[in-house]
């Protein structure tokens, strides 16, 4: 029998800070805390997807053997579905989060790039109408 996480998609994101990666899941987009060892460690959980925060002593941070350390950042990003994405633009720029770009539009809908605290990047993707 499959436990309540491997039913879950699970993605790690390494972050500076892990309850500043906390407030932000968890305040502006719908996640909810699940375990917290902060300052190394939590997840945070929407539906079918649980976000790893790993923070800087976390074992998700360590070091590779060839000595690359993992950092935040990149362009890997989680996808998020939203019903209205001016909308939700105009309430998390309200808030004061900060975006890589602006809205952008193509054949499947349109979606925008919203920066957590360490620069990870969550897509906003609002389908175009008929779509998935």
């Amino acid at each position: 029998m499959a436990s309540a996480t491997t039913e879950l998609a699970n993605v790690r994101y390494i972050v500076d800070d892990v309850t500043a990666a906390i407030d932000f899941y968890t305040t502006h987009l719908g996640f909810t805390l699940g375990h917290n060892a902060a300052p190394a460690f939590a997840d945070v959980v929407r539906g079918p997807l649980r976000v790893l925060l790993s923070g800087p002593t976390s074992s998700g941070a360590r070091p590779m053997s060839d000595g690359t350390t993992p950092i935040p950042g990149g362009w890997n990003r989680i996808h998020l579905i939203v019903e209205d994405i001016a909308a939700e633009v105009d309430r998390l720029r309200a808030a004061g989060l900060t975006f890589r770009n602006d809205i952008v539009s193509g054949p499947g809908g349109q979606q925008i790039l919203l920066e957590d605290p360490a620069g990870n990047f969550v897509e906003l993707f609002q389908p175009a109408t008929g779509q998935p």
